[in-house]
């Protein structure tokens, strides 16, 4: 990349922001009424309405200088192409293969890697048929990080179709987490999904240890067998577990843990739902793809999204962003692009290792409307810190019998779009005072607390239905805006480094908080606090 492109272009875009850019919202609908046209894009019935964003033509030109001059869309295409675009880690980065409903050929390594992909595909298919059509009817998945957001937030996201056994996650190494989940259950109709891709874990095999003793304890030890399947290419530790090979289900170290929903890591997913729903999911992801590589930029959204991203944390030095989905079934999706954002773009260093300038990945955050808005958009509205806000809404609900519902809920989301667009002068807060009945005393005394400075920006992502395949839409459109942010970066969003020392250390005190060693050489406020702990555990 020519560096120096690229510092002329981040300067000009700050140049164009000092000088007033795209100024006051507000002022700019009032001047302009075709703004929503000229600043939203559409990929079938998904629709972004980026007008809401402090940004113009000039704008949207300047970034897309910024993205010709880091090499974007080459990089894009490096990455579909199988390229090692993973240089930490030496890998291709190809978890669009495992939604390639086009069946077109996938080459890594000179070997097409779809015949592979459609047979773990198949077989999921035909274990899970098997299971919905057998006398199980709860199914608990064991994973942590990718092994459990994706499954655990997508479950949830299409409950209305679910038509199989009730699923379950634990993940947490407390072990209040399995306990609380296995409370309920009847052993004899519960399976066992184990992921994980190595099988050594920490959390994933401390839970499975538990889980495997709790069918042994209740249906002897020849039943495990019957009750656990595991997601994983370790093989023979799965065995050793007493998983026989037909119920293991394997993926590749080109599809991150992160990316993994579309691999066999999907599985409880497609037990939830089916095979049929499941397929719906990838070719949704599969649309997305195509739209990626295909979409004129300015109309493409993953890039529209990744260069909003870029101008809010770079250019306007926004630290942050919250998702709000306007949909109860997508209260996990913000956790799920915590991960999918912050351990893809959390990064300090550049591809080659070099310090970054400048900042990388955000703070993502959230919950859905209407519930946030009675917790922290006090904050958003009228906080000393602006925040970019994602708003998502269907335009259809899956109830019958709730229009009024959905008609106010969509009411809420438009409005509180709206309300950190135009915000309320202190004119305007006078006058409503005034209209209230208030004395001049108390206008004087109550309408700066009523004000909101406005202009604070938003995007919203709008949709018929939250169905398996805008569901499928939705996240590639996700994970592809992450990759555009880290290519202007020049980032690897594809390793994660970052959580490895923690797990480092965390083996190394165990035993001291067992009481197997002693707390020599920790620092001060480490051996303090293991000393405290245990001390509390031995004087009970």
């Amino acid at each position: 990349m020519a560096a120096t492109a690229v510092r002329k272009a981040l300067s000009d875009l700050k140049a164009h922001l000092k000088k007033g850019g795209p100024g006051d919202m507000r002022k700019a609908f009032e001047r302009d009424p075709k703004r929503f046209a000229a600043l939203s894009a559409s990929a079938g019935d998904l629709l972004l309405d980026y007008s809401k964003c402090a940004v113009n033509a000039r704008t949207m030109k300047l970034l897309s200088v910024l993205a010709g001059a880091t090499a974007v869309a080459a990089k894009r295409d490096a990455m579909f192409a199988g390229a090692i675009i993973n240089t930490t880690e030496h890998r291709a980065v190809l978890h669009t293969a495992l939604r390639n409903r086009a069946n077109t050929p996938v080459m890594v390594g000179g070997q097409d890697v779809m015949p592979d992909v459609n047979r773990v595909l198949e077989a999921m298919a035909q274990f899970v048929r098997e299971i919905r059509a057998s006398h199980i009817t709860d199914v608990v998945n064991i994973g942590i990080g990718g092994s459990d957001l994706g499954p655990a937030m997508t479950t949830l996201a299409l409950a209305p179709y679910h038509d199989g056994p009730r699923l379950h996650y634990v993940s947490n190494v407390d072990g209040a987490h399995i306990a609380d989940t296995l409370k309920p259950l009847d052993p004899e109709t519960t399976l066992f999904l184990i992921a994980s891709k190595t099988f050594t874990t920490i959390e994933t095999m401390t839970n499975a240890r538990t889980a495997r003793r709790w069918v042994a304890d209740r249906l002897g030890e020849t039943a495990v067998g019957e009750h656990f399947a595991a997601i994983s290419t370790a093989i023979p530790k799965v065995k050793a577990f007493g998983i026989s090979e037909d119920r293991i289900f394997g993926f590749w170290d080109w599809v991150g843990g992160r990316y993994s929903i579309w691999s066999a890591i999907g599985l409880p997913l497609m037990i939830a739902i089916g095979p049929e729903n499941f397929i719906r999911f990838l070719e949704g992801g599969h649309a997305m793809d195509v739209h990626f590589r295909e979409a004129p930029a300015a109309e493409n959204l993953p890039m529209l999204m990744g260069l909003l991203g870029v101008w809010h944390r770079n250019v306007c030095g926004l630290p942050s962003r919250a998702i709000i989905p306007y949909d109860q079934r997508l209260s996990r999706f913000a956790a799920y692009l915590q991960q999918l954002d912050m351990e893809s773009n959390g990064k300090r260093v550049t591809r080659d290792g070099k310090p970054v300038r400048g900042s990388t990945g955000p703070i993502v955050w959230g919950e859905p409307g209407t519930n946030g808005q009675h917790a922290f958009f006090q904050l958003l509205h009228q906080g000393t810190d602006v925040i970019p806000v994602e708003f998502l809404i269907a335009a259809e609900p899956h109830e019958t019998g709730m229009a009024e519902h959905h008609a106010l809920l969509i009411a809420n989301c438009l409005a509180q779009s709206q309300a950190l667009m135009k915000g309320r002068t202190l004119k305007e807060a006078e006058a409503q005072l005034l209209a209230m009945g208030k004395s001049k005393a108390e206008v004087k005394a109550l309408a700066q607390h009523r004000v909101f400075t406005g202009n604070r920006p938003s995007l919203t992502l709008a949709y018929r239905k939250l169905d398996p395949f805008t569901l499928g839409r939705l996240i590639a459109l996700y994970e592809h805006r992450v990759f555009v942010e880290a290519a202007i970066w020049n980032i690897n969003a594809f390793d994660q480094w970052g959580v490895e020392l923690g797990k480092e250390l965390a083996t190394g005190l165990q035993p001291v908080i067992e009481g197997k060693t002693g707390t020599d050489g920790l620092d001060g406020s480490t051996a303090g606090l293991a000393d405290f702990l245990r001390g509390l555990v031995q004087h009970n």
